[in-house]
C-alpha cells in the first residue's frame, strides 16, 4: 500500500508539472504585459503616472482578479462542472443543456439559449487560442529592448521563427510538450517569484495591494477614466478558460496542486514585484518593461531568453485546448469530420488536429506581421478573454440549478459576483473595437456561422434521408418474399437512423438488384457523455433474414472505429472481420438552393461538406473493402 501511495503521489506530481507546461504558460506569461498595459493608456489616454494610489490601486485590481477569477470561479467552482474528466464550453453545455425528454416552450428556448452561448464562447476562445501564441512570443521577445536594444529590427522576423518551431512539433502530442516544458515552466515561475520578492524589498508598502479597498478607491477616484486600466488588468487573468479547457489532459487535481503551491504564489510575487518598482522608480524607462527592469543587469538577457521560452509554452494551453474542442464540436456535429490523431495510449485525452494546427499557426504569424507590437495585439486579447469567461458564467448557473440543485439566493450570489466582475471587464475592453478588438470579434463570429451552419445543414440532410429510406420492417417483409437476389458475403452499410434502411442500401438494391446474405445497418451515435463504458457501448440485433442492426454509441472524446465495433459483434453472435467485409457508404454531392437555406449559406454548407473527411479515413475503413455510392441531394 506504501507503495502504491508513493506511486499515486508521484503520478500526481508528475501531471502537475507537465500541466504547468500545458495548461498555465499563458496566465504564466501575463506578467510580461499585464500590468504595463494597466498603467499605459490607449486610444489618447496618455500614459498613467505611477504614483503610489495608482499602482496600489491597480496591483489591487490584479491581485483581486487573479483571488475571484482564477483561484474562485474556475479551480474551486468551474472544476466542479467537469463532465467525466472533460472540460470546456461544449462539455458544459452537454450537462447544461435538458435531456431531449423534456418538452416544452420554456425549455426549448433555453435549450436553444444556451446552445448558442456555448457556441459563441468556444468561438471566441478558438480566437483567442489564434491571438494567444501571437501576443506571448511577442511580448516576450520585446524584452531586448532592454537587453540588447540593437536588435529591435529583429523582434518579429525572431517571433516569427519561434512561432514556426512551436507549431511544428504539435504532432508530438500534449504529453510529450507537457513533459519537455513543464521544468522550462518551473524555472520561468520560480525565476519571476525570486525576482518579484527581490522587487518587493525595493517598496514593501506596495504590500498594501492585498486590501481590495485601494482597487475600489482608485475605480472611484478615476470614473470613466479606470475603464481603460480595467482593459488591461483583464490581461492577467488570460489563460483561465484554457485552464478548464485542458482539464482532461492532466486532471482536476493536478491542475489545482500546480495553481496553489507555485502558479498562484510566483504570480502575486511578481506583480507585486513590478509594482515595488515602480514605486522607486517611477519613470517612463521602467514602465517599458517592468518584469525585465526586475532583473539585475547580468540575469536580463537570459531571462529574456526564458521569457521567451516561457511564452512558447504559454501558446500550448489554448492549442491543445482547441485540439480538444474540435474533437468536441466534430463529435457533437458542430463541425465537419476532420483528421484526430491520439498522441498517448495512456491518456485518452490528448490528441492533435492537423488542419486546426496549420489554421492556428497561419494565423497567429498573420497577426504578429499585421499588429507588430505586442502593445497593439493586447487591445484584440482582453475581448476573447472576457467574453468566453462571461459565458461561462451563465452556463455555469444553468448546470447550477439544474444539476448542482443551488437555491436561486445562492446562485444569484456566486454567479452574480462573477458577472458584475467578467462584465467590469467587458465593456471596456469593447472600446478597443478600433483598436483592434475587431479581431477575435470577427473570428468568433466566422466559427460560430460556420458551426450553426454546418449542424442546420446536417439536420436538413438527416431528414431528407429520412424521406428517402426505408422502414426496416417493409425491408424484411419484402426480402421474406423473395425480393432480392442474395449474394455470398457480408455487408455493413452506415445508418444515420437505425430504424430505416439507409439510402445507399436502397441504392444498391435499385441499381443491381442483390443484397449480400448477412447485411449490416450500422449507426454510431454520438453521446453527450466524453466517453462510454464499454457495457453500453453496443447493442447488436438480428431482424431476421440475414439482417443485422447494430447501434455503437461514442463519447465526444472518443473515436469511432468501425474494425473494433465489428470485433465486438462477436460476442452477441455476430462473427464477421473488417478485411471479409463489404463497406457501402452513401456520397451525397450538395447542390446549393435557396429551398431550406440562404442561398450564400446552402453554397457554405457544400463547401464545408466537400473539405469534410471522408468517412472512410474517420472510421477507419479498410480502403479496399469500400464502396460509394454517390447521390446528389438538394439543400
Amino acid at each position: 500500500m506504501s507503495n502504491s501511495s508513493e506511486s499515486t503521489s508521484r503520478r500526481k506530481a508528475l501531471l502537475a508539472l507537465g500541466a504547468l507546461g500545458v495548461v498555465y504558460g499563458d496566465i504564466g506569461t501575463s506578467p510580461l504585459y499585464a500590468l504595463r498595459e494597466s498603467m499605459v493608456g490607449h486610444a489618447g489616454h496618455g500614459m498613467m503616472a505611477p504614483l503610489a494610489d495608482n499602482v496600489v490601486g491597480v496591483l489591487s485590481l490584479i491581485i483581486w482578479a487573479l483571488l475571484s477569477l482564477i483561484a474562485v470561479k474556475y479551480i474551486s467552482v468551474v472544476m466542479r462542472a467537469d463532465n467525466d474528466g472533460e472540460g470546456g464550453l461544449l462539455a458544459m453545455l452537454a450537462l447544461a443543456v435538458p435531456q431531449a425528454k423534456e418538452t416544452g416552450a420554456a425549455v426549448g428556448r433555453r435549450r436553444y439559449v444556451l446552445v448558442l452561448l456555448a457556441l459563441l464562447g468556444t468561438a471566441f476562445l478558438f480566437g483567442d487560442g489564434i491571438i494567444t501564441p501571437a501576443i506571448s512570443v511577442l511580448s516576450a521577445v520585446e524584452g531586448l529592448k532592454v537587453a540588447a536594444p540593437g536588435l529591435d529590427q529583429a523582434i518579429v522576423p525572431i517571433t516569427v521563427a519561434i512561432l514556426l518551431g512551436l507549431f511544428s512539433i504539435q504532432y508530438r502530442g500534449t504529453g510529450r510538450v507537457g513533459a519537455l516544458f513543464g521544468p522550462i515552466t518551473l524555472v520561468w515561475f520560480i525565476s519571476i517569484g525570486v525576482l518579484g520578492l527581490r522587487g518587493i524589498f525595493l517598496y514593501p508598502g506596495v504590500l498594501m495591494a492585498f486590501n481590495p479597498w485601494y482597487g475600489l478607491q482608485f475605480i472611484y477616484h478615476h470614473g470613466l477614466d479606470s475603464a481603460v486600466t480595467l482593459g488591461g488588468v483583464c490581461l492577467c487573468i488570460t489563460g483561465g478558460e484554457a485552464l478548464y479547457a485542458d482539464m482532461g489532459h492532466f486532471g482536476r487535481n493536478p491542475i489545482r496542486l500546480a495553481w496553489f503551491t507555485v502558479v498562484l504564489p510566483a504570480l502575486l510575487l511578481n506583480y507585486l514585484g513590478q509594482g515595488a518598482l515602480l514605486l522607486a522608480d517611477p519613470s517612463a524607462e521602467t514602465l517599458i518593461s517592468p518584469l525585465h527592469q526586475l532583473a539585475p543587469q547580468w540575469f536580463k538577457l537570459p531571462l529574456v531568453i526564458l521569457g521567451t521560452m516561457a511564452a512558447v509554452i504559454a501558446s500550448q494551453a489554448l492549442i491543445s485546448g482547441a485540439f480538444s474542442m474540435t474533437m468536441q464540436a466534430v463529435q457533437m456535429g458542430y463541425l465537419p469530420r476532420l483528421a484526430i490523431e491520439h498522441t498517448s495510449e495512456s491518456e485518452r485525452g490528448q490528441i492533435y488536429v492537423p488542419q486546426v494546427n496549420r489554421a492556428l499557426m497561419v494565423g497567429s504569424i498573420a497577426l504578429v506581421f499585421g499588429f507588430q507590437t505586442s502593445s497593439n495585439l493586447a487591445a484584440a486579447y482582453g475581448i476573447a478573454v472576457c467574453m468566453t469567461m462571461l459565458i461561462t458564467t451563465l452556463v455555469l448557473a444553468s448546470i447550477a440549478r439544474r444539476l448542482w440543485h443551488w437555491p436561486l439566493w445562492k446562485v444569484l450570489i456566486i454567479c452574480g459576483t462573477f458577472m458584475v466582475i467578467e462584465l467590469s471587464f467587458v465593456i471596456p475592453n469593447m472600446l478597443k473595437i478600433r483598436q483592434g478588438g475587431w479581431v477575435p470579434l470577427a473570428l468568433g463570429g466566422a466559427l460560430l456561422l460556420t458551426m450553426l451552419t454546418w449542424k442546420r445543414g446536417r439536420a436538413i440532410l438527416a431528414g431528407k434521408f429520412a424521406a428517402m429510406s426505408l422502414p426496416l420492417c417493409d425491408l424484411i417483409r419484402s426480402l421474406e418474399r423473395g425480393g432480392a437476389m442474395r449474394a455470398q458475403g457480408t455487408a455493413v452499410y452506415l445508418s444515420l437512423a437505425g430504424n430505416a434502411a439507409p439510402p445507399a442500401l436502397l441504392h444498391n438494391l435499385k441499381h443491381n438488384q442483390v443484397l449480400h446474405q448477412v447485411t449490416i445497418i450500422m449507426t454510431i451515435q454520438a453521446e453527450r457523455t466524453p466517453r462510454v463504458t464499454e457495457e453500453e457501448r453496443l447493442e447488436v440485433f438480428s431482424l431476421g433474414s440475414g439482417v443485422w442492426r447494430v447501434v455503437a454509441r461514442y463519447g465526444f472524446m472518443e473515436q469511432p472505429d468501425v474494425p473494433e465495433i465489428l470485433v465486438a459483434c462477436g460476442a452477441h453472435g455476430l462473427s464477421c472481420r473488417a478485411d471479409k467485409v463489404s463497406f457501402f457508404l452513401g456520397r451525397e454531392t450538395i447542390l446549393p438552393t435557396r429551398k431550406n437555406l440562404p442561398l450564400w449559406q446552402a453554397k457554405y454548407f457544400a463547401l464545408l461538406s466537400r473539405s469534410s473527411q471522408s468517412a472512410m479515413e474517420f472510421f477507419n475503413l479498410p480502403p479496399n473493402r469500400v464502396i460509394e455510392l454517390g447521390a446528389q441531394i438538394e439543400v
